[in-house]
This record gives C-alpha cells, sequence and structure tokens, in this order.
C-alpha cells in the first residue's frame, strides 16, 4: 500500500458515518483528521495542518453547507471538496470536486478522494461528467 502525504478533513455529523470514512481513508493510506461540525473544521483548518482535500457533509449541526464552503475557500483557497449528501439535486454553488450521494459506501469515499486529488493536480485529464461520483447499484 502506498502511504499518500495528503491529510483528508472528515466534516461529517453522524459520528459512526465520520468514524467509518476516517477508517476507510486511512486503511487506504491517507491520514485523516475530523471534524463534527463547522467550527471543528474551521478550527483544524486554522491549524499548521496540511490537508490535501475535504470531505464534506451538506447537513451539519451549527453552519450550512454553502456557508462552510465559502469559510473553507477564504482559509484553504482551491482545495478539492468532495460533498456528501442524500439530496439528489445538483449542488453547483458548492463547488464541489465530487459529489457523493447518501448512504455511503467506505470504498466509494476513497475512490472519489483518489480522482479528486488526481484531477486536482492534473485537472488536463478531468472529464466534466467524472466530477459527480454515484455509489453503484448494491441492490
Amino acid at each position: 500500500m502506498t502511504v499518500r502525504p495528503d491529510t483528508i478533513l472528515v466534516i461529517e455529523a453522524d459520528d459512526d458515518l465520520r468514524r467509518l470514512l476516517s477508517l476507510a481513508l486511512r486503511l487506504g493510506g491517507f491520514p485523516t483528521r475530523e471534524a463534527r461540525d463547522g467550527l471543528g473544521a474551521m478550527a483544524i483548518l486554522d491549524q499548521e495542518v496540511r490537508v490535501g482535500a475535504i470531505i464534506l457533509d451538506v447537513v451539519l449541526p451549527d453552519i450550512d453547507g454553502l456557508s462552510l464552503r465559502q469559510e473553507i475557500a477564504a482559509r484553504a483557497g482551491n482545495l478539492p471538496v468532495i460533498v456528501i449528501t442524500e439530496s439528489h439535486e445538483d449542488i453547483p454553488e458548492l463547488h464541489p470536486s465530487c459529489v457523493i450521494r447518501k448512504p455511503v459506501m467506505p470504498d466509494d469515499i476513497v475512490v472519489a478522494v483518489v480522482k479528486c486529488l488526481k484531477d486536482a493536480r492534473d485537472p488536463s485529464q478531468a472529464s466534466p461528467r467524472s466530477s459527480r461520483l454515484q455509489p453503484p447499484d448494491r441492490s
């Protein structure tokens, strides 16, 4: 397994899902930091932590996804942001690098992070339609 230097910030209010996503990413070779809300996420971004990408749940207890996305852009620049949502509506106002629809499978998040980091490093290889990832049908 290749160890990747990019720390992934997982922002998810659901404790179990946040821990599961973080574990899947660590098993995939990514160091992680976790925040259960927007204030926790901002505190991590204010530290001297090199964050390579952010996984952002749209619904958080203290701040809406759009406001948090704007704060992320102001503090951390143009980081890849993978949005997790239950909604089937497009959310272009969040400027997501990728969108994962709930329910989220751990492998899906690792694939999305790898893809989004690759696209961020080499945007010429990113295909317009590949920025929206749909979990495979598991029925």
